[in-house]
């Protein structure tokens, strides 16, 4: 049975790969790699105006990040090729010419301007509109001599009265009365095939045996079905996953947020977290279990514990998922991670990362466990790294009074004494303090950490002193006590 399976994912290079179809492929590459089967990667580039080679390229470079990788496709070849569908120009012409020989299409010679009089005069009627058919009874003459003229046609397919019955694997039973399809047409008057039609031929020809898509296209589903048995292919297996929605309940896009994988990647999510999430946008395994790992998702998944309700993106658990798989990598994946980060956005030089990595090591050790995304690395460091920072307006507003000069002067001179700042030593220094002061601990850290970072929230204080070191701890409290007495 492993050997009969087959899937693909056919992205359209119109834009990047956006999350929904990255869920697609995932299901789909999860299921041959549960199943044995085989993960085909097609390009459905007949959009020629709006297909570009960089959203091609992008397409594979993303698909390549996540960890899906095909068994046949662009760069790996296959025994079905060519895997684009500009390159099947003379397979889909052998096809038509089946479809017409056989009767099963005919040639439509109605203009644009006559089918939208015809679309209005049923509008007006109160009727859905439905082509009236008229050229499916010239006879052949008729049609020779029109093509004969130069008269421009599509190539409509031949649909009879009745209905198209189908199960779906999520859907369950889908029935469609012919007189909700229309005799669909397949080719354009400008020549070009559409998408039920090329889908079908190159489904049929790779030999897919299950179209594992999202819901919107189920609509054309019945329409194709009825393109397969004309042509006398055998039908796949069809499996419709629900849509991802925003928080709105509307369909996932950009004033949603991040959107495409590539925008999810230069934020500084992890592979393992994206294919973790998607797989959890509309299947589940158990209910409860959130923490997948790739092999755990080869293992687990089935078509059967794909839901049908629609799935909402959560970006607030996105980021959770991200932080728990930032912890468990080690500290040099971390490092790596990181210094490419901040060397991409120039936030470091490369001569800084040479001549101070072991420095650049340790600040990214004690940040790590403030990270969500490595995109926030640089928030992060930057206190460090520099002398000058932004201040939190809020926080600086509350503790820049004047009755906190006398814990700045406290905490000058205990630094000042301090022969080390080793961390734990140095945190049991300033509890004293404290209680020399009659205040409560919090009261003397909240101000030092404004002071030292300049935000309300950090790694460990005394862990960030020891790594600036003694005289930098010094410049940045005896500025702060400074802008204090300057009211």
């Amino acid at each position: 049975m492993s050997d009969q399976i087959r899937v693909r994912f056919a992205p359209s290079p119109t834009g990047f790969l956006h999350v929904g179809g990255a869920r697609t492929a995932l299901f789909n590459w999860l299921f041959a790699r549960h199943s044995g089967g085989k993960f085909i990667l097609r390009i459905e580039d007949t959009d020629r105006e709006r297909s570009k080679p960089e959203y091609e390229e992008a397409i594979l470079r993303d698909m390549r990040w996540l960890g899906l990788d095909w068994d046949e496709g662009p760069l790996v070849g296959g025994d079905k090729a060519p895997y684009f569908q500009t390159q099947r120009a003379s397979i889909y012409s052998q096809q038509m010419e089946k479809l017409l020989s056989q009767g099963n299409a005919y040639h439509c010679f109605c203009t644009t301007e006559e089918l939208n009089a015809d679309r209005e005069a049923q509008v007006a009627a109160g009727k859905i509109y439905r082509y009236s058919g008229k050229c499916a009874r010239l006879n052949p003459d008729e049609v020779r001599w029109k093509i004969e003229k130069g008269e421009a046609f599509a190539i409509r397919l031949r649909v009879q009265e009745g209905t198209t019955t189908f199960s779906d694997i999520v859907r369950g039973q889908v029935t469609v009365n012919h007189h909700e399809i229309d005799d669909l047409v397949l080719v354009r008057r400008g020549g070009e095939p559409t998408y039920n039609f090329v889908a079908v031929v190159d489904d049929a020809l790779m030999e897919i045996s299950h179209v594992i898509r999202g819901d919107d296209h189920l609509p054309n589903t019945p329409k194709q079905i009825l393109i397969y048995k004309a042509l006398g292919f055998k039908i796949p297996q069809f499996a419709h996953i629900p849509l991802i929605l925003g928080e709105d309940r509307t369909p996932l896009s950009k004033r949603h947020g991040a959107s495409s994988v590539s925008e999810f990647t230069r934020q500084g999510y992890l592979p393992e977290t994206m294919m973790n999430y998607l797989a959890l946008l509309g299947w589940s395994f158990d209910g409860k279990t959130e923490i997948f790992s790739k092999d755990d998702l080869i293992k687990r998944f089935s078509l059967d514990r794909i839901v049908k309700s629609a799935a909402a993106f959560d970006y607030e658990k996105l980021q959770w998922l991200n932080g728990h798989y930032l912890r468990l990598l080690d500290d040099e994946k971390m490092f790596q991670l990181c210094r490419d980060y901040l060397l991409e956005n120039k936030i470091i030089s490369i001569d800084r990362v040479k001549n101070d990595e072991a420095y650049l090591r340790r600040v990214i050790v004690l940040v790590r466990g403030n990270l969500k995304l490595i995109s926030q690395v640089g928030e992060q460091v930057v206190y460090i790294l520099n002398d000058t920072y932004p201040f939190d307006s809020a926080a600086l507003a509350k503790f820049k009074v004047r009755e906190n000069a006398v814990i700045f002067e406290k905490v000058i001179e205990v630094l000042k004494e301090a022969d080390s700042l080793t961390a734990a030593p140095l945190e049991e220094k300033f509890r004293n303090a404290a209680t020399q002061l009659g205040k409560k601990f919090g009261e003397l850290v909240h101000p030092m950490r404004l002071a030292i970072t300049g935000r309300t929230s950090s790694p460990n204080l005394f862990e960030i002193m020891e790594i600036l070191g003694k005289e930098r701890c010094l410049d940045r409290f005896q500025g702060f006590l400074k802008l204090i007495l300057k009211g």
